[in-house]
């Protein structure tokens, strides 16, 4: 595709945080040209942005797709009562073809709310299909099967032998990591350390090394989870990955919000990602991470909607506006400004996956990644005079994206989506939950 984007207001969140008017090409899967009144007479396809803006796609860095279909069935609980008495039961009983509409669902939402590239967390069984959504719709992603071989009141299909679900997450990175130029990779996704033996978690490390790719797991989110851990292996969360070996810049880990000290230097000092929930955090009751700390250290942090029932939705213009608004009544009204949160959930995000050099901001060479805003609207306006970040952080909404490209591919056009069928997903959704929670036998 040889696309000609004119005349749009373009947040680059370049090195200067640049906002310029001018027009964008694209040839293929990257950014070819950005400047004014530019003439690409051999142009497939021509966009008028005039009033307009472009921003670099979302990179949301925990997410789990295989959850959509159980959005509204784990309401008002706490993490360990969540998992154990409502998710790992749905998760359990999924099926091929219920983790196939499930993934669908959700990558649906996500390219409507201007997220191109997500980091995914999937279930025990069926990986298969979670990829197959993938590949399909376009979206830029780093998956990976969940790995469980040990833990208390686990259903028994979530039960792994430890040998299995390493044989099984190999199997899947030799099929899918770097399919399509590199669109899709795989992550290994042991769940917690409540879930997983040291014989796992020891030879995750080995992998991800041998391969170099990235780990992606949840750490330290509350304060039951971290009780078990240091009762079952004496040290705290954080402590026990970095004992491991996993504590490395390859490592994503999801929440981070009761840490101590030794935690967050351990996190600093070794270059590990921590991906932002606030929505999730919140609504799970399980706290506020100390955001403001971890950037004041340099700590590398992301944002991300989590799952479908643990928040309701997987909107990153939501986390922003929670990431900013939630920290200013402790730290004063500056901390988590616009610029921050907006930077998190673009340029942020893709250094956590290791890919600052090809998306997370509108570069010449990069991929092209991007959403179309269009903020003409009441709730946007005046525009005159007000900073275009603040506007897009504490303003705007997902339904302000019109058109979202991925790797230079339209997926999204005038609200119309390209890749995914809506109405069939959106059957298939309900048809796939009531399936779920009649095996389940959940009320």
């Amino acid at each position: 595709m040889n696309m000609l984007i004119k005349n749009a207001e373009i947040v680059t969140m370049n090195k200067k945080e640049e906002i310029l008017t001018a027009d964008l090409h694209i040839i293929n899967d990257t950014i070819a040209c950005i400047g004014a009144n530019l003439d690409v007479p051999q142009a497939d396809k021509i966009i008028d942005a005039t009033g307009k803006t472009i921003i670099p796609g979302f990179v949301q860095t925990h997410i789990h797709l295989c959850q959509t279909v159980f959005r509204g069935q784990g309401d008002d609980l706490e993490l360990m009562d969540w998992l154990r008495n409502k998710i790992w039961p749905l998760e359990a009983s999924h099926d091929e073809e219920s983790i196939y509409y499930s993934a669908m669902l959700g990558i649906g939402e996500l390219i409507q709310s201007g997220t191109t590239t997500i980091v995914d967390m999937e279930t025990v069984n069926h990986t298969e299909y979670a990829f197959k959504a993938i590949a399909e719709s376009g979206i830029r992603a780093l998956s990976g099967k969940v790995m469980m071989d040990k833990g208390e009141e686990v259903p028994l299909a979530l039960q792994e032998n430890t040998n299995q679900s390493i044989r099984e997450s190999v199997d899947l990175l030799e099929k899918w990591h770097n399919y399509d130029n590199g669109r899709v990779k795989y992550a290994f996704s042991p769940r917690f350390v409540v879930s997983c033996t040291e014989q796992l978690l020891r030879e995750v490390q080995t992998l991800s090394e041998y391969y170099n790719v990235m780990v992606h797991t949840h750490a330290s989110e509350n304060l039951g989870e971290i009780e078990i851990v240091q009762r079952e292996t004496g040290m705290r969360n954080i402590v026990y990955l970095d004992h491991l070996g996993l504590a490395t810049n390859r490592l994503i880990l999801a929440h981070c919000i009761w840490l101590d000290d030794e935690e967050k230097r351990i996190i600093r000092d070794r270059g590990v990602h921590v991906s932002h929930c606030p929505g999730s955090n919140l609504k799970l009751a399980s706290g506020i991470a100390e955001t403001p700390y971890m950037l004041s250290e340099n700590i590398s942090l992301s944002l991300g909607a989590d799952g479908s029932p643990c928040n309701n939705n997987l909107d990153m213009f939501n986390e922003m506006r929670l990431a900013a608004l939630i920290q200013k009544p402790t730290h004063g009204p500056t901390a988590m400004d616009a610029h921050t949160v907006f930077k998190m959930a673009t340029i942020g995000g893709a250094k956590a996956v290791g890919m600052e050099s090809e998306i997370g901001s509108i570069e010449v060479g990069k991929k092209a990644d991007l959403a179309i805003l269009n903020l003409n609207d009441f709730h946007t306006f005046p525009s005159y005079g007000v900073d275009p970040i603040s506007r897009i952080v504490y303003s705007a909404t997902r339904a302000d994206v019109e058109t979202t490209i991925i790797n230079g591919k339209i997926v999204m056009e005038d609200g119309l989506l390209k890749t995914v069928n809506k109405k069939l997903v959106l059957h298939e959704a309900n048809t796939s939950i009531k399936r779920l929670l009649d095996r389940a036998l959940i009320k």
